[in-house]
């Protein structure tokens, strides 16, 4: 059984809406059409795919497990990051700085290709790859 390609991952925030507004504000993400499932939470759209989806506060019922009630933002645990195919590198330097979100650089050896590296609201890791033609701009 071959698996395809990642179709999405899940985020339980602190904070659903600061979340959402640093996904599409900072990101670009786009907030889309999300099934009625129940509970509040949004699918954020990136290249028309539902990729983040954000939960908010859920009450455990038939089918829907909810983890502790005691939680702790310090950080992810085992969870890294996540990262994204982008463009427009010196846009995307722009934007960051224009929301006062702090980031990192660096090329990869050998490849040539830039990465910028942020953190979400809960700490959750953000990479950003841009292709080797962009490091130079």
């Amino acid at each position: 059984m071959p698996l395809g390609t990642l179709q999405h991952f899940t985020l339980e925030p602190s904070d659903v809406e600061r979340t959402k507004d640093f996904y599409c504000d900072v990101l670009g993400l786009e907030n889309g059409d999300r099934p009625p499932l129940g509970f509040p939470g949004y699918w954020l759209y990136s290249g028309g795919v539902a990729t983040v989806h954000l939960l908010g506060p859920r009450v455990p019922r038939e089918g829907i497990v909810v983890r502790g009630t005691e939680k702790k933002y310090e950080d992810t645990g085992r969870f890294d990051h996540i990262a994204f195919a982008a463009t427009d590198l010196p846009g995307v330097r722009d934007r960051l700085k224009s929301k006062n979100v702090k980031f990192r650089e660096q090329i990869v050896p050998r490849t040539g290709a830039a990465q910028v590296f942020l953190y979400d609201p809960d700490g959750v890791g953000v990479e950003l790859n841009f292709p080797p033609d962009e490091a130079k701009r």
